[in-house]
């Protein structure tokens, strides 16, 4: 008599913890960020939403098509330093290293905010 066994296994592939890291980035950014500026905005703040995302399609697409012309190794501060100048290269390139610094800040804030609600910290104002 043959018997099978039904269950969960204990097997991570990769694309499951790329899953995982895609769903925490969205989810500290999305959930955090939008509560306050619904609170502030009310429902219009999804044709915000609507128009940046539009914005950055166009962006992604036309830095993919100039990555497929013409490959380099220095993303789109080499595209701005060769077809704009170097000064708006030199910007683009320091404007990144800003944005990511500011991004780690915000990060350690959230997860700060989320451990205080989760584990029921007390603020003092």
């Amino acid at each position: 008599m043959q018997t099978e066994q039904h269950g969960l296994k204990r097997h991570l592939k990769v694309r499951h913890i790329r899953l995982m890291a895609l769903g925490s980035t969205i989810g500290v950014g999305l959930f955090l960020g939008s509560a306050s500026a619904i609170q502030i905005a009310g429902p219009s703040i999804l044709l915000g939403y609507l128009l940046a995302g539009i914005v950055a399609f166009i962006v992604l697409r036309a830095l993919g098509e100039m990555a497929v012309h013409e490959p380099v190794a220095g993303s789109f501060a080499a595209y701005a330093n060769t077809y704009v100048g170097p000064l708006a290269g030199y910007m683009v390139g320091w404007g990144y290293w800003t944005y990511w610094i500011v991004v780690g800040i915000a990060e350690v804030t959230a997860v700060g905010i989320y451990m205080g609600i989760w584990f029921n910290y007390k603020q003092h104002v």
